[in-house]
């Protein structure tokens, strides 16, 4: 399945709302927190163990961008859209049988698994094309998708919250909400399915396809470069810091405050969930489209630098202060979406646009592994710590050291990140090769 070529005069403007339909639905991922204390309950489950789905989830995210990247590149973003549909709409619809069944390895095989391939597959499918329109403003362009990916959450976390309130925190009610939201998110899905374009070839003056402009590095070549590995680490190291958080965010704040005057209720807490998400999602088209004119990497040094900041002021002074911590976690969060939208730029401006989706779909493998560290960290440590004895703050103040660390080594990756060296560059014949190639291949797949 292919994408019809958008027809002259078709207005590239029409674009990103495709792809926002698409990360609007799997960025409900980051509102896993609000089902993590009903699942708890109902199921006898520890922090860690709740976790699990969110946590595979973005491991399968990972690796089915990696793997699937060259193939979504091939055959363009209209399939990739439809296989996200199908597998993200039916990991919830598993999610269901498993909670109405109290089979938890349903709910980790449903919404982790099959789901997760849906998030890898569908996060990745506009990107390239996004990238190919807005040749101008890829900061911006990428930000525009990729928000929505980050503001999922702020519909799905208070639209979970009040099922879950409607339906119930038991079994059937935790079922119910997740065959609800698989069906939903199916017909919102398809809206992008049906809309997304991709632009016409740019012929030269004899008619032949232009190669694309500047230089370009092949995924298989970009994989042996040192700069793909530095921005691995930033990229990890900057989601590891974020996602530990993200994923304990509504039971974090609850534990920060449980001893004060004013504690924190569920949902109070499923609306920092909410408050969460909108930071992330203006971060990720606030600072992406920022990058465009400071450049990636000053952009990656506020990140990285500030993020550290943020995070020992949680630490040192975020139980005593309510407004603080939440200002400092709405900070946090708005450089980690940040960086998950300038990341595609920063792959254009070292590799070219020949094969940038399929280098990005590697890259975000780094996420699947930030998707383990960041949530076991966070709740490994938490709930050896409550085992000690210890409550509220204490639980998290190893756990934001080592955050303040993990920046601290993605600074440092950051700022040895050099200019790609030209023998890893395709030469302009080969370049320009590939452009009838790949029309040929949407002649033949259309």
């Amino acid at each position: 399945m292919s994408p019809p070529v958008a027809p002259v005069g078709w207005s590239r403007w029409l674009v990103p709302p495709a792809a926002l339909s698409i990360h609007l639905s799997i960025g409900q991922a980051y509102a896993w927190s609000v089902f993590k204390p009903p699942l708890e309950e109902a199921l006898g489950l520890s922090g860690t163990q709740s976790a699990l789905p969110f946590q595979l989830g973005i491991v399968m995210l990972g690796l089915s961008a990696a793997f699937g990247g060259t193939l979504v590149e091939r055959r363009g973003p209209r399939w990739a859209m439809t296989v996200a549909l199908v597998c993200f709409s039916s990991g919830f619809l598993l999610s269901a049988l498993g909670a109405a069944t109290g089979q938890f390895w349903l709910i980790v095989l449903g919404y982790g698994f099959v789901g997760g391939i849906g998030l890898g597959i569908g996060y990745i499918s506009p990107v390239s094309t996004l990238i190919k329109w807005f040749p101008d403003r890829p900061g911006m362009a990428t930000g525009i998708a990729i928000m929505g990916f980050g503001g999922g959450a702020l519909i799905a976390s208070p639209w979970s919250a009040w099922m879950l309130e409607s339906f119930g925190g038991d079994t059937s009610g935790i079922a119910l909400a997740f065959l609800v939201h698989g069906l939903a998110y199916a017909v919102f899905m398809l809206l992008g399915v049906v809309l997304v374009r991709v632009p016409r070839d740019v012929e030269r003056a004899d008619g032949r396809p232009a190669a694309p402009a500047g230089p370009q590095v092949s995924a298989r070549r970009a994989l042996r470069t040192p700069q793909f590995w530095l921005l691995w680490v930033v990229l990890c190291m900057n989601v590891t810091a974020g996602i530990g958080i993200l994923e304990k965010a509504a039971p974090m704040i609850t534990d920060f405050f449980a001893d004060t005057s004013t504690p924190v209720s569920v949902t109070a807490s499923a609306g920092f969930v909410a408050l969460l998400s909108a930071a992330n999602m203006a971060g990720r088209i606030g600072w992406s489209s920022a990058s465009d004119l400071i450049g990636r990497k000053n952009i990656y040094r506020v990140y990285l630098g500030a993020g550290t900041l943020m995070y020992a002021l949680i630490a040192l002074v975020g139980s005593s202060s309510k407004p603080l911590f939440v200002l400092c976690a709405l900070v946090v969060l708005s450089f980690y979406g940040g960086g998950f939208a300038t990341i595609p730029a920063y792959l254009k401006d070292l590799f070219g646009t020949y094969q940038v989706g399929a280098i990005h779909g590697r890259l975000l493998t780094a996420w699947s592994t930030a998707g383990v560290l960041g949530p076991l960290i966070v709740n490994w440590i938490a709930d050896r710590q409550e085992e000690a004895g210890k409550q509220g703050a204490d639980l998290y103040g190893t756990s934001l050291l080592i955050m303040m660390a993990l920046l601290g080594v993605g600074f440092v990756a950051n700022e040895l990140v050099r200019p790609v060296h030209p023998s890893h560059h395709l030469d302009a014949v080969t370049a320009e090769k590939g452009a009838p190639r790949a029309r040929r291949q949407r002649a033949e797949s259309a």
